[in-house]
Formats: structure tokens, C-alpha cells, sequence
């Protein structure tokens, strides 16, 4: 996500996780909004690679069966 705020003047990107909890945010100030989705898209992949390491880098693709 990318936000703003009347005194920045300029865009942050925020990676969320799936309960709505701050993971990490850019300390840079962008010009647009594009350019702070952009790098917080990218940043957000530099931590999925890190967070698979060589030992699960091809499990993220395998369907878990639902927990009940």
C-alpha cells in the first residue's frame, strides 16, 4: 500500500500483513505514488525470496489443504 500525508509531501510505501499488522515501511519519501508502489512491490520480493531460502524456495507454489 502507498500513503501520504499533508506535511510529507511525498509517498511512503507500507507491506501489510494478512491481518492488517505493519511488516515493514520506507523510511525514502517518493514524488509519486507510482514510483512508492513500485518499490515497496519490489521490497516485498526481495523478503519473499529471503523468507523461502534455498530449502523452501519452490514450496510457496505447492496448495495447502484447508485447515479445519
Amino acid at each position: 500500500m502507498a500513503y501520504s500525508t499533508p506535511s510529507s509531501g511525498g509517498w511512503y510505501w507500507r507491506i501489510m500483513d494478512y491481518a492488517g499488522e505493519l511488516v515493514e515501511e520506507s523510511r525514502e519519501r517518493f514524488p509519486t505514488i507510482g514510483e512508492a508502489v513500485a518499490q515497496g512491490a519490489k521490497r516485498l520480493g526481495q523478503m519473499n525470496l529471503a523468507a523461502a531460502g534455498p530449502m523452501n524456495a519452490g514450496l510457496s507454489r505447492i496448495p495447502r489443504a484447508p485447515r479445519f
